[in-house]
């Protein structure tokens, strides 16, 4: 968990930066250990002032974490300094640049004890799969499909897919989860932005495990684009993700409301929390008295059958211990302790 001084720290700072007039509305708040910020704001992405204000807030936050003397404080915060943009020094970013709707619903959601990769399969079965998204057979205004940027993050190159016609190509891309992440889908007939996720992988970034990637990702929903509930559907069975204990294993997913955004059993299973809420006016829609409406959306029994399939994938899992698939792939493993640990044995090893 994140403790409230931390949370206070976050509050403080975006208050400021509001009445400041540089952000128009936030929201502050956390999944497992990882302090969250979200910005409505007029600045456009990559822009200097705000990404200075979240290097900030986390580094303060940092501070105060290694005052209370919490474990790995600041772990996921790399120790470069900081030159305009937070992409590349740890926290996740996800940012998107949209013309305000008539109505425009919001998703976003934050994940912990995981990496990035891990929506490649919800953003394709929102955007691509007609078995999970109704409107991409019945409403007109998605029958052209919608395009992926894929990022590959070993080679720091992307490519475009479109879909329906290169679906098959898009999934074995994607299907390589450690490597090829989707960082952003457009409505293909008139490249209305839908996603972006959030796609840096410290452990590349670094050359060495230095702490979770904690993924986060932006949707948007209705109006000719994939209603709420279809957006939802596809964290209702637990799947698969990288990351878990010490960023070395496979995990289940577990879909989970704000409260119960807090990982223990074997430093999880990873969770994931989804919040939705309504942009009016260049700001989070709010009440009377100016408090952000924010709907805790996997707060909801219909998750229920996705946190039991959780609990019994990850007890399979980790009665396999550490023996792959449990662990991931040696591949994987080079960016953790791993290699420390079995150095000593080089010299050991003779020719057959």
């Amino acid at each position: 968990m994140v403790p409230k001084p931390l949370l206070d720290i976050g509050e403080k700072n975006l208050k400021r930066a509001k009445e400041n007039g540089l952000i128009n509305s936030y929201y502050v708040f956390n999944v497992g250990d990882d302090l969250q910020l979200l910005m409505v704001h007029e600045k456009g992405e990559s822009n200097h002032e705000i990404h200075q204000l979240a290097w900030d807030t986390f580094q303060e936050a940092a501070k105060k974490a290694m005052e209370l003397k919490l474990y790995g404080a600041g772990q996921d915060l790399l120790k470069n300094a900081f030159s305009g943009t937070v992409r590349g020094l740890g926290p996740g970013v996800a940012e998107m640049e949209i013309e305000e709707r008539a109505s425009d619903p919001i998703v976003v959601f934050a994940a912990d004890k995981t990496s990035a990769g891990s929506f490649n399969l919800p953003l394709f079965r929102i955007f691509a799969d007609p078995m999970n998204t109704a409107g991409l057979v019945i409403d007109p205004n998605m029958a052209g499909g919608f395009k992926f940027e894929v990022m590959d993050a070993k080679e720091s190159q992307s490519v475009v897919v479109k879909c329906p016609e290169e679906m098959y190509e898009l999934i074995a891309l994607i299907g390589t989860v450690e490597r090829y992440v989707i960082s952003r889908v457009w409505r293909a007939r008139d490249d209305l932005i839908c996603a972006s996720s959030s796609v840096t992988r410290l452990s590349l970034i670094a050359g060495k495990y230095v702490g979770k990637d904690d993924p986060v990702m932006i949707v948007r929903a209705q109006h000719g684009l994939p209603a709420v509930g279809e957006i939802l559907v596809p964290f209702m069975h637990s799947y698969l993700v990288a990351g878990w204990m010490r960023g070395s294993h496979w995990g289940p997913l577990m879909p989970v409301g704000l409260e119960d955004a807090r990982c223990t059993l074997f430093d999880g299973p990873p969770r994931v929390v989804a919040l939705g809420f309504q942009v009016a006016n260049g700001s989070i829609a709010s009440d009377n008295e100016g408090k952000p409406l924010i709907a805790d959306l996997f707060a909801d029994p219909a998750f229920n059958l996705a946190r039991q399939e959780t609990l019994k994938y990850a007890s399979m899992l980790r009665r396999m211990g550490e023996f792959e698939p449990a662990r991931l792939s040696v591949e994987a493993m080079e960016y953790t302790t791993l290699p420390q640990v079995l150095e000593k044995l080089k010299k050991r090893f003779k020719p057959i």
